[in-house]
């Protein structure tokens, strides 16, 4: 029993002096950016942005940015950001997630 206490005593002692508390507190991993994290100002225009720009949205993914940007180049420019559930597969959601980040220049 004695033996046990001394190791945790000895331990947390080289703990502390490594600077334990300091140490342990900047040690912790940042959770990763998300898209939903990711800063409101970056307005995406849909009339202009390519594939990865499109891909920054919000439930957009690589085949749904094809299906933007092929409606957009068979179709003309998006005139509101509503249009864009003009697209098969664009839903309402896609909107809601991404709004006042869909920008129509």
């Amino acid at each position: 029993m004695r033996t046990t206490r001394w190791l945790a005593a000895m331990v947390v002692s080289a703990w502390w002096l490594a600077g334990g508390p300091a140490w342990s507190a900047d040690d912790k991993p940042h959770p990763p950016q998300t898209k939903a994290h990711a800063r409101a100002d970056d307005k995406v225009n849909i009339n202009e942005a390519d594939h990865a720009e499109l891909m920054k949205l919000e439930g957009v993914g690589a085949g749904m940015a094809k299906k933007i940007i092929a409606w957009r180049e068979a179709h003309g420019p998006f005139k509101r950001a509503q249009d864009l559930e003009k697209v098969p597969g664009v839903g309402k959601a896609v909107l809601d997630k991404n709004h006042g980040r869909i920008a129509v220049k």
